[in-house]
C-alpha cells in the first residue's frame, strides 16, 4: 500500500517512544510505501486537495534514521490511506486541515482518523457522550460556577480543552489561596472555556492509557504513574509508564465505547482512565504503542496495521 502520514517535523521525533515512528516501521516491514507531509503541506487547488509529500525511507539507525526523496504535489486520493498524526493543540489550523481532508474524502481519499470524527470528538469534551463512566465534571468559563464546583467537591482538577501532555493542568483544593488567579489565568478572565473534574485519588496508581483499535481494546494499557510531588501522570510531565492488563472496568469502558468510536470513523483511540473513571477520549494522535509493546510483548503496531489493512 501507499501510505501518507501527516506529521510533526521528523527531526523532533523521539524514536524510543514515538508511536508514529513505530507505525511507520511496521508498515515498512510489510512492504508498504511511506510518504510524509506536514500540516502546512496541504492545499486545495482546482477542486483537488494536494499534499506536498516526500517518499520516506527508513534507515533503521540513528541519528540519521530517515531519508526523503524530493517532494512533489500528489492528490490525496492517490494514496491508499492518509494517516492524520499531527499532535495537538487542536487550534483553528488543525480545524482547517480537517476541512481539507474532508474535501479529499469526497474525492475518494481514505483518511484515518476521519476528519469529521476528529472535529466531533474533542478530546476533553467527548466524555460527555459517556456520562455513565465519568466522575463529576463541569465545563464552563464562569468563575462563580467553578467556585461552587470547588466548594462542592473540595479537591478538583482544572484543565484547558485544547491542551496535551498535561500542559496547564492544575489541582486545586478548597483552601488554595491561588484559586482566583488560577481561574483568571485559565479562563483568560472568563473568555476561555475550561473543564473541572473532581480529583480522583487513584491517580497515584496511574493515569491509564487504554488503546482501542478498530473498535476493540488492546489487552494491555499503559498506567502513567506521576513522579513524586506531581499530580499529572502524563509521560511528557515526567510520569513513569507501566504496562498492565486491563481491569474488568477498563474492558467494560473500552468494549462499550469501541463500536461507537469505530462507527464514527475512529480507527485508533486512546482512552484515559483513572481508577474506574473515563477522563479523556484521545483521537488526534494517540500514543503509548512502544511502551506497551516493550513491556507486554504485544506488537501494538501490528494490531494497528492489521486493522488498517482490513479496513482498506
Amino acid at each position: 500500500m501507499k501510505l501518507a502520514f501527516i506529521v510533526d517535523p521528523l527531526d523532533e521525533f523521539k524514536l524510543e517512544k514515538d508511536t508514529t515512528y513505530a507505525i511507520m516501521r511496521e508498515a515498512a516491514a510489510r512492504g508498504h510505501q511511506l510518504h510524509v507531509m506536514q500540516q502546512g503541506d496541504l492545499a486545495w487547488h482546482k477542486q483537488i486537495v494536494l499534499g506536498h509529500t516526500s517518499r520516506l525511507h527508513l534507515s533503521g539507525s540513528t541519528p540519521d534514521w530517515y531519508r526523503l526523496d524530493s517532494p512533489h504535489d500528489t492528490p490525496l486520493e492517490e494514496f491508499d490511506a492518509v494517516l492524520m498524526r499531527k499532535d495537538p493543540p487542536f487550534d483553528m489550523e488543525y480545524v482547517y486541515s480537517t476541512y481539507l481532508l474532508e474535501i479529499a474524502e469526497r474525492r475518494g481519499a481514505r483518511v484515518f482518523n476521519r476528519p469529521q470524527a476528529i472535529r466531533d470528538f474533542n478530546e476533553k469534551m467527548a466524555i460527555a457522550r459517556f456520562g455513565e463512566f465519568t466522575a463529576p465534571t463541569l465545563v464552563t468559563r464562569t468563575a462563580e460556577r467553578l467556585r461552587r464546583f470547588l466548594g462542592e467537591h473540595r479537591d478538583i482538577i482544572l484543565k484547558p480543552l485544547d491542551g496535551m501532555g498535561g500542559a496547564s493542568i492544575f489541582r486545586v483544593r478548597n483552601d488554595d489561596p491561588n484559586f482566583s488567579v488560577i481561574i483568571e489565568t485559565l479562563t483568560a478572565n472568563e473568555q476561555r472555556t475550561v473543564m473541572a473534574q473532581r480529583y480522583i485519588p487513584e491517580i497515584t496508581n496511574g493515569d491509564k492509557r487504554v488503546l482501542v483499535i478498530g473498535g476493540k481494546p488492546v489487552p494491555y494499557c499503559l498506567a502513567r504513574i506521576p513522579k513524586e510531588g506531581e499530580t499529572r501522570g502524563n509521560l511528557a510531565a515526567g510520569g513513569k509508564g507501566v504496562a498492565r492488563e486491563l481491569t474488568a472496568r477498563d474492558r467494560l469502558i473500552a468494549e462499550t465505547l469501541g463500536p461507537q468510536l469505530s462507527a464514527a470513523g475512529l480507527l485508533l483511540v486512546g482512552l484515559d482512565v483513572i481508577g474506574d473513571w473515563l477522563t479523556e477520549v484521545n483521537v488526534t494522535s494517540p500514543t503509548c504503542f512502544q511502551e506497551i509493546t516493550a513491556q507486554s510483548g504485544i506488537n501494538v503496531s501490528a494490531l494497528f496495521l492489521d486493522s488498517l489493512e482490513k479496513s482498506l
